[in-house]
């Protein structure tokens, strides 16, 4: 004690030498200035990208300003836009846009007419289980049902509950069921929402208010796997929130649990885990996330959107699997969706909280507004209650039992998949898949070059990077018998011939991945995806479809 007082009195000494005979005016005024020097630096130094980071960002941004390489980069840019523009309109076989309204309305006939000229067009033969994932059913007295149940539904809104109370039964419905599933005692509860992004960004909502509000937490941060899905970056891009990526296991591709535990801070004001995540189909360690949770009293979300309606029936299938769900006492909300392996229509999910404390700081209430009290538990004001119908039929159609063998049946397929690929010379096989999907990588050739291949042979894998890889999302389509040996067979054959007969020159993907992760510019790849976007709303190719050849409704409208 006596060495601090003796440095706080050489410290006091040391001040007033340099404030003696100095005016007082200049004393705050060199204050101030330290002081705001000392916050600028610490602003500076201490952001979401590091010192190097926005240093390279603002190299690129200023050669960017040189002519030569400006004119250059949108040379480049614009030939990408083109060849993705003109992708897409093969794949409709270069038909003609409407560009605006008929004169006069088409007849139910031509309308039908032309929408199944619509759906008839691409390449992939969905049906016969050669996309990755996309469809995760395709059956027609399932497709029946729930067409038949939206259609008795299409005009309802479950924003108005007091004129439809059957939708909003179905509603709460489908919510009850789902948080059983997933163990959820009486007190857990949740929401429908229109995917798995809308699900996980309402989560990113609840903890945001609730670190705000209750914690007092002024910059809540998001702390998730670099795997997680990018529904978390858009989240906390849309929340005005700041996200950490937690490195992953190399080996097994799950998260890294001690460098989690680093990088917690007194901002984390949630921790996220996958179950599993989407790259390479890989469950993380749930149980010991739920543990850190508990111990720096932070609220942990688990992202089932992929995965959720196969791992709650893995252990009565035959597949167990370790703690994923409310049984964790650290775990206080899960995303499923439901328009997966849920195999009800595109544009359903389940948001799912322990309690009703937590899904309060999900809400949206505005209480002052002139059209009156507003409040609603999601993004949306206004859905449809068709989806919720269809939606209530795909679940209670299959039920217990109708899940649990498509769920046998997937994890079968998935792991004879996964273990003849082990099998291939030339490929590996990321982690252990332990749900549906199985990623695909490769030391000794570019791996997007197989992906090309099985493209021209029918196949639609996804591609991924970071590390470069392929996977499929094993469906009930790849159930069907032979699907699974064809795949199988191709990738063998294709790997083959890659390796006895390396292409000197490589295009597609193969050429298109390569050189995204080779760029270190990473806004010029975010250019060429803002020119797939712009492309997939393009009207540009094709000629108007004249309005006088098409049929019309007599009566005026």
């Amino acid at each position: 004690m006596e060495e601090v007082a003796k440095y706080v009195v050489s410290l006091k000494e040391t001040v007033n030498g340099l404030c003696e005979g100095k005016p007082a005016w200049e004393i705050v005024l060199r204050t101030a200035a330290t002081t705001v020097l000392l916050v600028w630096t610490k602003n500076f130094l201490f952001q979401d990208e590091t010192l190097f980071e926005r240093g390279k960002k603002t190299v690129f941004r200023l050669a960017r300003k040189i002519p030569q390489i400006r004119n250059k980069i949108e040379e480049e840019i614009s030939k990408v836009s083109t060849s993705i523009t003109e992708d897409l309109n093969k794949a409709i076989d270069n038909a003609p846009y409407l560009v605006r309204l008929p004169e006069k309305g088409w007849s139910p006939e031509h309308i039908l007419e032309e929408a199944k000229k619509y759906s008839e067009f691409g390449s992939f033969d969905w049906a016969s289980g050669c996309a990755s994932g996309t469809v995760y059913n395709g059956n027609k007295a399932l497709t029946d049902i729930m067409t038949r149940v939206y259609g008795l539904s299409a005009w309802t809104n479950p924003l108005h509950p007091d004129v439809f109370p059957g939708v909003r039964k179905m509603e709460a419905e489908v919510v009850r069921m789902c948080c059983t599933l997933f163990n959820g005692d009486s007190n857990s509860c949740g929401c429908m929402t229109t995917g798995g992004t809308e699900s996980i960004i309402m989560a990113c909502k609840a903890y945001r208010d609730y670190a705000i509000n209750v914690k007092g937490i002024k910059s809540p941060e998001i702390l998730v796997p670099v795997s997680a899905h990018a529904a978390f970056d858009k989240g906390a891009q849309l929340l005005s929130m700041r996200i950490r990526h937690v490195p992953l296991d190399p080996k097994t591709m799950k998260v890294d649990l001690k460098a989690m535990r680093r990088m917690i801070t007194r901002n984390t004001c949630m921790l996220g885990v996958s179950a599993p995540q989407f790259p390479h189909g890989v469950i993380d360690p749930i149980e010991e996330v739920s543990k850190l949770g508990q111990e720096y009293n932070i609220p942990v979300h688990v992202d089932a959107c992929l995965g959720g309606f196969l791992i709650p029936f893995m252990d009565k299938a035959g597949f167990p699997l370790p703690l994923f769900d409310f049984r964790l006492p650290g775990v206080t909300s899960i995303s499923a969706d439901t328009h997966k392996y849920g195999y009800a229509p595109k544009g359903s999910s389940v948001v799912m909280y322990r309690d009703m404390s937590w899904r309060h700081h999900q809400f949206f209430v505005t209480p002052d507004w002139p059209g009156g009290i507003y409040a609603t538990a999601t993004i949306g004001g206004s859905r449809s209650g068709g989806i919720v119908a269809a939606c209530w039929a795909a679940l209670v159609y299959h039920g217990l039992e109708g899940y649990i063998e498509h769920t046998r049946n997937i994890i079968t397929t998935t792991t004879k998949i996964a273990d003849a690929c082990r099998k291939i010379p030339g490929i590996f096989v990321y982690g252990n898949p332990e749900v549906s999907v199985v990623a695909l990588g490769s030391e000794k050739f570019n791996i997007y070059l197989l992906s090309d291949r099985m493209t021209k042979c029918g196949w639609n894998l996804n591609a991924l990077q970071f590390p470069a890889s392929i996977h499929i999302a094993v469906t009930v389509l790849h159930t069907q018998p032979g699907v699974a040996d064809r795949f199988i067979s191709d990738v063998k054959e294709i790997s083959e011939d890659i390796l006895q007969n390396p292409p000197k020159d490589v295009g597609g993907s193969a050429a298109l991945y390569g050189m995204a992760q080779s760029i270190p510019d990473r806004s010029l790849v975010g250019e060429m995806a803002w020119c797939y976007l712009d492309a997939v709303y393009t009207t540009e190719q094709g000629k108007s479809v004249p309005e006088k050849n098409h049929q019309t409704n007599s009566a005026p409208h």
